[in-house]
């Protein structure tokens, strides 16, 4: 197969390997070369005329476009404008119920499953960063038993922040002190930082004093030799958990795509799509993060709304995305990124289009807010911007235990909990296999969707069970926290 028209409906085609001029396909003879992942009309398109593609628009002709010609950003335009009108037309998906699945991980005091058994030090303020890290370098000899490893979580914040900036940071960072693959989490700070211990202590409520130390830097007088104190304690502790056997409804799963191509909605996002809609079927829970990539296919997700609550909290997250933008002088459509169109996309319409396919057809059963936890099984879209590391620190706080990261382009990267990276083609997996995890590329030549799916879903398992993936095994991971006002 060397190109795909996804829809009956669609007026262009996608090159699945690049294509020579004057080659007929798709009953198009081309006009000229076409890259992989790129576009090509397969009738005249008129001036002003939608190019249609997965069946929807994804942008107006600029000028008349002939049969075969390149399809791409110099000659289709966006169709998006800030504001939309949205309406609550249910069209409610039923996923055929699964036979349950289980995993070997770890359950927590209060009735959480996790899938790593790890020692965590998480930093209330870039002041002290260095002290974690030196923590963290100096203590490798307490990671034995069940502990996984020892890690910190270095950023910028905590401190001269105001207003939701100073928000956002207090509830990723109790985010990541709550979540269940950390076995032990040392809250380490200064002393005099706005985010401070007895801050974040309020938020947190409740505390497992097993699980989670504080230690103040100013009010200890050698704070390496009292975080190593803590941190023996702590993973004294956790080298006592053991894995067991948890039925996969109890896994949450991030979904997140970056350095998307032309493929990424024609394979890797659309398997990763039926792979959650599995989980979901079993009783576990999805989250769809990157709000501004839904923008021009909105309404292909409120459609889906399982309720009239999940149907009002979408669209007014869409709405209060695209004010973001324009509060700061910036156009909605600000997007795809240069290599996104080097792989053939070409507008933010189709990119969107091409992004949603990772939440497959599950019922949409709510929306998390940046920095607050999912409380729903199911699919819920959380509050994230597109931003690889910001996003993917959003869907761990939110509660993922894994992430599945579709990529076209590849990318190195590690988030805060395991991420399995994706490849859309198998020339970037061939090229990265240090980076790629999974070759969903042979979708593009016919391989069977039943056949991915199942060995996708059995990655996830194994990744959950212990597997480490490739950027586990590179020691990468980081975070970045979303920043939006004034620093003082």
């Amino acid at each position: 197969m060397d190109s795909i028209r996804i829809s009956p409906q669609d007026n262009v085609a996608v090159a699945l390997h690049p294509l020579s001029k004057g080659g007929v396909h798709q009953g198009a003879t081309l006009l000229e070369d076409i890259q992989q992942g790129h576009k090509f009309a397969l009738r005249p398109i008129g001036a002003g005329e939608p190019i249609i593609k997965y069946g929807y628009p994804i942008g107006r002709a600029k000028c008349g476009i002939a049969a075969g010609a390149w399809v791409h950003v110099h000659n289709v335009e966006t169709g998006l404008s800030e504001k939309g009108e949205y309406s609550y037309n249910p069209a409610p998906s039923a996923l055929e119920a699964k036979p349950p699945r289980t995993f070997q991980g770890y359950l927590r005091k209060d009735g959480r499953a996790a899938i790593r058994n790890e020692v965590w030090i998480i930093p209330t303020v870039g002041c002290v960063n260095s002290v974690a890290q030196k923590l963290v370098r100096d203590n490798q000899h307490l990671v034995r038993g069940s502990i996984d490893g020892l890690y910190t979580f270095p950023h910028p914040f905590g401190c001269s922040q105001m207003g939701e900036d100073q928000e956002h940071t207090r509830r990723i960072l109790c985010g990541l002190i709550r979540h269940p693959n950390a076995g032990g989490v040392l809250v380490l700070g200064l002393g005099c930082e706005n985010s401070g211990i007895a801050v974040l202590q309020d938020l947190l409520g409740d505390w497992d004093r097993e699980r989670v130390a504080f230690l103040e830097c100013q009010a200890v007088e050698d704070e390496l030799a009292e975080g190593e104190r803590l941190l023996r304690a702590l993973a004294g502790r956790a080298a006592e958990d053991r894995r067991e056997t948890i039925g996969a409804e109890e896994l949450i799963v991030g979904l997140k795509c970056g350095g998307s191509d032309g493929l990424s909605g024609i394979t890797a996002n659309p398997l990763v799509g039926r792979v959650a809609g599995r989980l979901t079927a079993m009783g576990g829970s999805a989250l769809l993060a990157e709000v501004p990539e839904l923008f021009g296919a909105e309404g292909v997700l409120f459609r889906r709304c399982a309720s009239e609550e999940a149907a009002r909290a979408l669209p007014a997250l869409v709405e209060e995305f695209k004010d973001y933008f324009i509060r700061h002088g910036q156009v909605v459509y600000e997007n795809p990124s240069p290599g996104n169109k080097a792989g053939g996309i070409t507008t933010l319409e189709e990119k969107s289009l091409g992004c949603v396919q990772k939440g497959g057809s599950a019922p949409v059963t709510g929306v998390v807010r940046y920095g607050e936890q999912v409380c729903r099984r199911g699919l819920s879209v959380v509050q994230t911007p597109g931003n690889d590391l910001v996003s993917t620190t959003g869907l761990a706080a939110a509660g993922a235990h894994l992430i599945l990261f579709t990529t076209g382009r590849g990318t190195p990267f590690g988030a805060p909990v395991p991420a399995l990276k994706i490849a859309t083609n198998s020339a970037l997996a061939g090229r990265k296999g240090g980076w790629i995890d999974y070759d969903a590329g042979g979708l593009a030549r016919g391989e069977g969707w039943d056949e991915h799916t199942q060995a996708l879903f059995r990655l996830v398992l194994d990744t959950a069970s212990g597997g480490p993936t490739r950027s586990e095994r590179a020691g990468f991971r980081e975070i970045a926290i979303w920043k939006d006002g004034v620093t003082l």
